[in-house]
């Protein structure tokens, strides 16, 4: 797959209006680095396709330009999830540039992606969660992983969530922490008993590592609050030290944790606010993992829904030659 490097040299005409929608984006949307990094990125990649077109002027690109540049996306191999998040930053840069009357419409509006298949999250099995969740740690960088990997399960933590979390946004005492979310929305989360006594057995073996004016949580060996790719590791490491048969990654665990609390609940409402999202349609997507589990119960157990196996079928065999 082709990839546009950020730093390809681009027309003045094109550069310097998306710099300034990044920059808008940053100051008065108040947008985190990491999606105007995004926004950056889509967007150049847009530009510099444009270029090899001929074409160097916002203002002359057309919806029609916008589908082949969708096809080009599709052949290079892009999700149809991938592709919409395109255009949706196409269309917010369009947006920014009608208000600065440097275009004359949004030719992104009626453009939408190919539809790829829904893929379900993946979901741990819950004994074998508890297994590796209560696996001993060997050293002190493991007593760190496990608490990370306790609070993440035992909260439904995103990645950006666990990284960013501050040392004094856990309450031990009240069992609670104080976590900022997409969108800078904080949100007040029950922690676990589990999860707290990783907490306690983890924050001595910090006291070691950080400087008294670190305010992260979870440090590196150096004292350094440990990065998104960082925490990766560790949980991929995790798995394979502690025996896990299925590669761990952290959306894991926040998808476990939301089919867990679902199957035993059945509240979709809380386990909406539990993960902080905006839109209950987001959280649906586990009743249909929920679905398959009742679905396998319901196929192993029902008299008139179990699939004979061999044994059964050579038992009907043996009754009719006995009849014959």
């Amino acid at each position: 797959m082709t990839v546009v490097p950020v730093s390809a040299q681009l027309p003045d005409e094109l550069s310097g209006y998306m710099a300034d929608f990044v920059q808008h984006m940053a100051s008065e949307k108040r947008h985190s680095p990491r999606t105007c990094d995004s926004y950056q990125r889509d967007l150049h990649r847009l530009a510099a396709w444009l270029v090899e077109q001929g074409s160097t002027e916002w203002r002359a690109v057309s919806g029609y330009d916008l589908r082949r540049y969708v096809a080009n996306l599709s052949r290079q191999g892009l999700s149809g999830r991938s592709i919409a998040r395109h255009l949706s930053a196409i269309r917010r840069f369009y947006q920014h540039l009608l208000r600065e009357r440097r275009a004359t419409d949004n030719p992104a509006l009626d453009i939408r992606a190919p539809k790829s298949s829904k893929r379900l999250p993946r979901v741990a099995d819950v004994d074998q969660l508890n297994a590796l969740l209560d696996a001993r740690p060997d050293d002190p960088l493991e007593v760190r992983d496990r608490c990370m990997f306790e609070l993440m399960y035992s909260s439904g933590l995103r990645l950006a969530e666990l990284a960013s979390l501050d040392i004094d946004a856990v309450d031990c005492k009240g069992g609670e922490a104080r976590v900022v979310g997409k969108g800078s929305k904080t949100r007040l989360l029950p922690v676990g008993r589990k999860a707290l006594e990783a907490i306690a057995q983890w924050l001595p073996v910090r006291a070691g590592l950080a400087p008294e004016a670190q305010a992260a949580l979870f440090v590196s060996r150096r004292g350094d609050r440990l990065s998104h790719r960082s925490i990766q590791a560790r949980l991929s490491r995790w798995g394979v030290v502690k025996g896990a048969d299925q590669k761990l990654h952290p959306h894991m665990l926040r998808h476990s944790f939301a089919s867990h609390m679902l199957e035993s609940s059945g509240d979709l409402r809380a386990v909406q606010e539990l993960l902080g999202h905006a839109d209950i349609a987001t959280t649906q997507v586990y009743t249909h993992l929920d679905f398959q589990h009742l679905a396998r119960v319901y196929d192993q157990s029902h008299p008139r829904a179990r699939r004979r196996n061999s044994r059964d079928h050579d038992d009907q065999n043996t009754g009719q030659e006995g009849n014959a």
